[in-house]
């Protein structure tokens, strides 16, 4: 076999294995597997709606333009809140003085139900940093009373859950 033709078989290999490795990658973490894994507390059966504390979603990008994002939910002197803030600009990093859009809602026991059946059925693990991703996010992180600290960042059970969650928070900040 001759140089040239050698070469291009091996490449043809390189790349098939190459591509092949890139199937098995690790999926987006902000959409679970349906069943909770070791090292995870399942949202409605491990975490209850009366325990939990504080959610947060953020997604934050440096696309041109940038674009900022964050919805909290949370509880405080026994009500439950609803945060929201959108950042808008044209440089990087956007700061709490390009917020365009900000505001805070009590929410009534329906909406705070609806929000709690957003997360049901999703995962809570071990929160890891990630600085490394480069990724917008969104970022989740779900605090709730007993979980000192361990478990707390989230992840939706399924896109539809999350899409779920996007449209009513987005039915909230128009209110």
């Amino acid at each position: 076999m001759k140089w040239p033709v050698l070469l291009a078989v091996c490449a043809a290999l390189f790349l098939t294995v190459f591509l092949l490795a890139g199937c098995s990658a690790k999926p987006d973490t902000d959409v679970q597997t349906p069943t909770a894994g070791r090292g995870e507390k399942l949202v409605g059966t491990d975490v209850k709606p009366e325990d939990v504390t504080e959610f947060y979603y953020t997604y934050s990008t440096s696309t041109d333009p940038p674009h900022y994002q964050r919805y909290r939910f949370y509880t405080e002197d026994g009500k439950r809140f609803f945060f929201h803030e959108k950042r808008e600009g044209d440089h990087w990093p956007l700061t709490e003085d390009d917020a365009t859009v900000s505001g805070t809602v009590e929410l009534t026991e329906a909406e705070w139900k609806a929000f709690f059946d957003c997360l049901k059925g999703g995962t809570v693990k071990k929160r890891e940093e990630n600085l490394d991703s480069g990724r917008a996010g969104p970022w989740l992180y779900l605090y709730w009373n007993g979980d000192k600290g361990k478990y707390q960042e989230f992840t939706f059970e399924s896109y539809g859950a999350r899409c779920d969650f996007e449209e009513l928070c987005e039915g909230l900040a128009s209110r």
